[in-house]
């Protein structure tokens, strides 16, 4: 008698694989709102570590006013001696409302793009003067 089995066992089905999740798009904005965000070229003219900080950094900034603007921003770590900063000239927001940090208060925000392996500040040739705003 012969006890091969001829049928094989079932194969359990393969689930599928999902289709991929298309990032979730930004939400359309109109040229009126971009003409709100003003955007100028600031030179760095001081940077300093912030004490009981971990992430920020005080700096000031020149944007061709009256006076300087202090602007605190968390890229601590990405520059471990700040005065590597002083002298550049970088793209800022500069029409955000004043923000709170560590007692102090930030009068703009600079533009930096990261990813997990790179962060750049958003540099301009040292020929364009502080304050001339973005197109």
């Amino acid at each position: 008698m012969d006890t091969t089995n001829t049928n094989p066992a079932p194969v359990p089905p393969v689930p599928p694989t999902p289709a991929p999740v298309a990032p979730a798009e930004a939400p359309r904005i109109s040229i009126d709102d971009v003409i709100k965000v003003e955007i100028k070229v600031g030179k760095i003219l001081s940077a300093e570590k912030i004490e009981k900080s971990d992430k920020l950094l005080k700096l000031s900034v020149d944007f061709a006013e009256s006076t300087p603007r202090q602007i605190l921003s968390g890229i601590s770590k990405h520059f471990p001696d700040p005065a590597a900063l002083v002298g550049k000239h970088v793209m800022f927001y500069t029409n955000l409302a004043p923000r709170e940090m560590m007692g102090m208060q930030s009068n703009g925000m600079i533009m930096a793009v990261s990813t997990n392996e790179a962060f750049s500040l958003l540099e301009v040739p040292s020929v364009i003067p502080p304050g001339t705003r973005a197109k």
